[in-house]
């Protein structure tokens, strides 16, 4: 039986930065001859963009939803506490889950002045460009993710109105059991909750980037497809 214990052992550094860089290395010798058996798992992967910037959607309408209750409140005299927060998380929500579906789709400002220069500065920038832009990503979501532990960990919570309850938070932490001692007891939101969209999306995108890279070196094409301008 083969011994894993070499690799599981890598440093967290070489799971985030070098392995995948290897991989690219092999997209690059390989080329087309990966083309066909990755089809399946990019259609996956576009399914997955799809469906952030769906919820990315959901969150943009659920800001409107939240303006709109606020300003009704107000007309009938009922107090609505925490909207406003509410209304920042969700506006945090819609720009980071709509990172990669954007990038997928164009969206995302390019200068490719240079890219387009000649053919040998449009294949190897465009190469440089992805993977450096996959890089940072990649370093910035696990930061985020980093951040989001240390605001689980200290406990770090609200300093608006915003509450919910108790069995919200229990929900999220994935403690299934503690769901019903919870009870509707509202607590101020943790700072994590919130935070959870910012790690989500910046993964998705170091993904995306990364991705796109291996689908560049494989197809000798960047997928990303400008928008029209007419």
């Amino acid at each position: 039986m083969r011994d894993w214990s070499p690799v599981m052992g890598l440093p967290l550094w070489a799971w985030l930065f070098v392995l995948p860089s290897v991989l690219g290395l092999v997209c690059f010798m390989l080329g087309a001859r990966l083309e066909r058996p990755l089809r399946p798992l990019w259609k996956v992967l576009d399914g997955v963009y799809l469906a952030s910037g769906i919820i990315s959607a959901c969150f943009m309408c659920t800001i409107l939803g939240l303006i709109v209750a606020q300003m009704i409140s107000r007309w009938v005299g009922f107090a609505l506490p925490g909207t406003t927060e509410f209304a920042g998380y969700a506006m945090a929500a819609t720009s980071f889950f709509a990172l990669c579906h954007a990038m997928t789709r164009g969206a995302h400002i390019r200068v490719s002045i240079l890219l387009n220069a000649t053919n040998f500065t449009k294949k190897w920038l465009d190469i440089f460009a992805v993977f450096a832009a996959a890089v940072i990503a990649t370093y910035f979501s696990r930061y985020a993710i980093k951040a989001n532990g240390f605001s689980e960990m200290l406990n770090d919570r609200t300093q608006g109105q915003d509450q919910i309850p108790e069995w919200v938070v229990a929900l999220f932490r994935l403690d299934f059991a503690g769901i019903a001692d919870a009870g509707d007891k509202l607590v101020y939101t943790p700072v994590w909750i919130p935070q959870l969209a910012m790690s989500i999306g910046t993964v998705l995108l170091a993904i995306a980037l990364w991705d796109t890279l291996y689908r560049l070196l494989v197809t000798g094409t960047n997928p990303i497809k400008s928008e029209a301008v007419e």
